[in-house]
């Protein structure tokens, strides 16, 4: 009798596997200056191809989270149609030599980032009756090392053509897919939905809990893509003021990849004091970052990258937590969709944030642009002071 794989092991294959599909999502923005050239476009561009992305990954989870797909189907085969897909429109962009089919493309990869994402989260939560919030951790950070990755890719490939970064990264996606599908079974704790019903995405938010943690995922999700998008931008305008020897793409990449540990570090934190209080602990030091930020740039160049990289650490650390008190706050039966609609709404969150320090850039000062930022955090806060309040009511 074959002997079943420890939880611990599985977690491990899902980690991997998030990390290699997930790379697929920055992939555009590693090599903007590349497409900058050849289509001749403006410096927005950076913006615009990361909120094409994440249009595509909102109506993907819109569709998945409809029909119920990840609540309905077997997750672990979802995940890997999704990745061998995703990884085959990325490697489209090398046929392709008109501006508005790059943003069709970009945007065909977001949406199969709804079957990579939020069902990943599933799986790993259909793997755990406790301790979701450490799982989670590890998920999370695999997520945002695979979004640091291209930008390292592209300091390694610099004196080679942009193709490289998009044919590694496809490769990884369709790496991790058949990771998923040939060793990480569906869950043990997963219950199966006999049919869907439209109107539960409605009944959800009629429920305190899962509210308030939901309306703290989108304040964090209103400063975390955005922030992201932006580091690029961070270190040149720094960079026009001062001098640093280490190449820009190297440091956004270690920039957005320290929320790699920070993810892991806040999952055994969550252990010990609770995934809210966690998550209000992050997200109250990444929304000061914000507010500190126009002090940033005056800052020699240590203080500067000791700054970004406790932003960088704090911007993501919630986010696993904040997944997990959603996930805790639903039946098992439709966790998969309650996952999948709040990464919805929280990534078309993320367009209106990208979009609308995009549009500042040209009338305000970049030193004051990360204030906008702070909106999210303060939400997001007071969601989760009424969560606080609701469960010492309970």
């Amino acid at each position: 009798m074959k002997k079943p794989r420890s939880v611990s092991f599985i977690l491990t294959l899902i980690v991997i596997a998030q990390f290699a599909c997930t790379s697929l999502w920055f992939a555009g923005n590693a090599v903007v200056n590349d497409l900058v050239q050849r289509f001749s476009l403006s410096s927005a561009a950076a913006g615009h191809i990361t909120s094409t992305v994440q249009f595509g990954f909102i109506g993907g989870t819109l569709v998945f989270a409809l029909l119920g797909i990840a609540d309905r189907f077997s997750p672990s085969r979802i995940f890997f149609c999704c990745a061998m897909l995703a990884a085959a429109i990325n490697l489209s962009l090398f046929l392709i030599d008109d501006y508005k089919m790059v943003m069709i493309t970009r945007a065909c990869t977001g949406f199969l980032l709804a079957g990579i994402y939020p069902v990943g989260m599933k799986i790993a939560a259909d793997h755990h009756e406790k301790g979701l919030g450490k799982a989670l951790g590890w998920l999370v950070g695999a997520l945002v090392l695979g979004t640091a990755f291209p930008h390292l890719v592209h300091v390694f490939t610099k004196s080679l053509s942009w193709q490289w970064v998009i044919a590694i990264c496809s490769l990884l996606s369709a790496t991790g897919g058949v990771l998923v599908l040939l060793l990480v079974p569906d869950g043990p704790f997963r219950t199966k939905a006999t049919a869907f019903y439209p109107a539960r995405m409605i009944w959800l938010f009629t429920k305190a809990g899962f509210r308030h943690a939901a309306f703290g995922y989108f304040g964090h999700m209103w400063e975390l893509y955005s922030f992201w998008a932006f580091v690029p931008f961070i270190l040149q305008s720094w960079a026009d003021q001062h001098v640093t020897v280490l190449p820009l793409s190297l440091l956004a990449f270690i920039v957005i990849a320290m929320g790699t540990p920070a993810c892991i570090i806040g999952g055994f934190l969550s252990q010990k004091y609770g995934s809210a209080k966690t998550a209000f602990t992050a997200l109250s030091i990444s929304g000061l970052c914000c507010v500190l930020s126009p002090f940033l740039f005056g800052l020699p160049f240590f203080l500067f990258l000791f700054f970004l990289l406790i932003w960088g650490m704090a911007v993501i650390t919630d986010s696993p937590q904040f997944s997990t008190l959603v996930a805790q706050s639903i039946p098992a039966e439709i966790r998969g969709t309650a996952l999948t609609i709040t990464n919805s709404i929280g990534f078309a969150i993320t367009i209106l944030s990208i979009e609308t320090i995009n549009s500042l850039r040209s009338i305000v000062d970049p030193k004051y642009l990360c204030l906008f930022l702070a909106i999210g955090p303060l939400i997001g806060l007071l969601s989760m002071r009424r969560l606080r309040e609701l469960r010492i009511r309970n």
